[in-house]
Formats: C-alpha cells, structure tokens, sequence
C-alpha cells in the first residue's frame, strides 16, 4: 500500500477507522450510498421523527442521504480530525460494514486520497489538516 505503515494493513483494518477524519463520508464520482427502509427506520427513531420525515429531510433520489456542497455526508461534522459522524450510533448499515473486512481502499490507493483530500481540506480547513494531529497528504503519499 502506498505510505501506510504496515501495522495499519490489518484484514478489518477497524484501527485506523478509530483516527480517520472520514475518508469514505465523501461522495466520489461513481460512489453510492445505499440507505435503506431498515436504516431510515434506525435514523428516524435516533431523531424521534416518523420514517417519512428522515426521507424528506435527509434523503435525495430515494435511497441515498443529502450531501453538503464539499461533497460530504450531511451528517459528517465539520472542523473535527475524528469522531465526525453525528449519526454513528444510527448510522446506515453499509457504513457500518465498511471496509467490508478488507484494507480501507482510501489508504492503498492514491488516486483516491488526492480526490478526496481537498474534498476534506473544505470541510476541517487547511489549518486544522496541517496540525499535527493529521499528516498531509504529501505525508500519507510518500511516508514508509
């Protein structure tokens, strides 16, 4: 995997989730997030509003949630490094499953970190991703 420590090349790869600012909150080209009745059910009764007020609010084109202009989940948190999923206890069940037991494909593959990366830098601010609570993303590039 391009500059990922190895230790971070778990088959669940559940540890990083723990420190990630959100990689897979993003709406990429091609990406979906598929929400389903059961999901919207969990949602509504985490918000203690009816089924069909969770879709008018929160879901476009039948099965997926509203993003933000940066792309971002509505639900994402802006201005926080982790923790940023305001729904995470009532989340949908394909962000639950995430990386469905494989390494994140955000930390392998580069193409997909220089896409995402300014999507994020919007969202938490270039001041906050260049603290060094975070690495850049020349850091999560080239490091060894």
């Amino acid at each position: 995997m391009v500059g990922i420590p190895q230790n971070l090349e778990t088959a669940s790869n559940r540890a990083f989730c723990n420190y990630c600012p959100g990689f897979c909150c993003y709406r990429l080209p091609g990406s979906i997030l598929f929400v389903t009745a059961t999901d919207i059910n969990r949602i509504a009764r985490h918000f203690q509003l009816s089924d069909g007020e969770v879709r008018k609010r929160f879901i476009e084109k039948r099965n997926t949630f509203k993003v933000k202009d940066d792309g971002s989940c509505i639900f994402l948190h802006d201005g926080k490094l982790n923790k940023r999923c305001s729904i995470h206890m009532a989340r949908p069940q394909q962000c639950q499953d995430f990386p469905y037991d494989e390494p994140c494909p955000y930390l392998g593959r580069e193409d997909l970190l220089e896409t995402i990366y300014p999507l994020m830098e919007k969202s938490l601010g270039s001041t906050l991703l260049s603290t060094v609570a975070y690495p850049s993303l020349d850091q999560l590039l080239h490091s060894s």
